[in-house]
């Protein structure tokens, strides 16, 4: 659960997510909403795929990034594990 936390204490990583969210983008598309390079934005996108935040299928000479949600809903079920017992 370390590279998840690592992975979502990134500005630049939650804002890719978001981006995930709305939809599905290849690894230009996300870039282009940002002002850094593509060399930085792929790095980003290693490390939300490392931490299952992401998943990427190959679709011709693209690779196509998707919000994983089954990550996400692990997170908030392990989040709802500390709310207080009554």
């Amino acid at each position: 659960m370390n590279i998840l936390f690592k992975a979502l204490n990134d500005a630049t990583r939650r804002e890719i997510l978001e981006l995930l969210r709305k939809e599905d983008m290849n690894a230009g598309d996300i870039a282009d909403h940002f002002n850094i390079s593509k060399p930085s934005i792929s790095h980003h996108l290693d490390l939300l795929k490392q931490a299952g935040l992401v998943d990427a299928s190959k679709q011709g000479q693209f690779i196509t990034y998707s919000l994983n949600t089954s990550v996400v809903d692990e997170i908030v079920k392990w989040f709802m594990q500390f709310k207080s017992k009554q």
